[in-house]
């Protein structure tokens, strides 16, 4: 249980805490160093799951928790940007961004009652929507520059549209098995 990539995702929970410290610390470079955490977080995502598959070292534990930890990262970065913008049109694709995440963890635990995890695994465009949104999320978090901020919110954007199209697909794919459940 206790093995490299499971660590890896251990921290990058501790870092969850660390992360909104420094961010609202809000002096000098803080932001900076605050999107940075959040980068070194993603990117470790990538890393465990790596080493996982690699090393051969996928664990239940780590199936359990990655997920967590992905989800309650993003959702501390979506807090931190509805506060920091303090506008609809950021907080509303927030919202719906984490009530698909939220949708998506019950569809897949209803999907793996029923013996059919394999219909909703990840898919390609819920893999790119993860990546549009840690990077609105770091551009935003960041809030360098107006150039930044506006690539930022198009990536923001691209997130919430491939959120809706991603949320479509598996309840597509999950829809003979939701029918019949009914």
């Amino acid at each position: 249980m206790l093995n490299l990539p499971n660590i890896i995702t251990m921290i990058r929970i501790a870092l969850i805490p660390v992360f909104l410290a420094v961010y609202y610390i809000d002096e000098g470079e803080s932001h900076f160093i605050a999107a940075f955490i959040f980068w070194f977080a993603g990117v470790s995502d990538a890393l465990d799951g790596y080493l996982a598959r690699k090393l051969d070292q996928s664990t239940p534990f780590g199936a359990f928790l990655d997920p967590v930890a992905d989800k309650v990262m993003v959702t501390a970065g979506l807090f931190v940007i509805v506060e920091q913008y303090n506008a609809f049109w950021v907080t509303v694709p927030a919202i719906i961004m984490l009530s698909r995440e939220i949708i998506m963890s019950a569809l897949r635990e209803w999907m793996s009652q029923l013996g059919k995890s394999e219909v909703v695994a990840v898919s390609k465009s819920g893999k790119t929507k993860t990546v549009a949104q840690m990077l609105a999320l770091i551009g935003l978090i960041w809030n360098f520059s107006p150039f930044l901020t506006y690539l930022s919110f198009a990536f923001y954007y691209l997130a919430f549209v491939l959120t809706m199209w991603s949320l479509y697909e598996y309840f597509s794919a999950a829809w003979v098995h939701i029918k019949k459940g009914v």
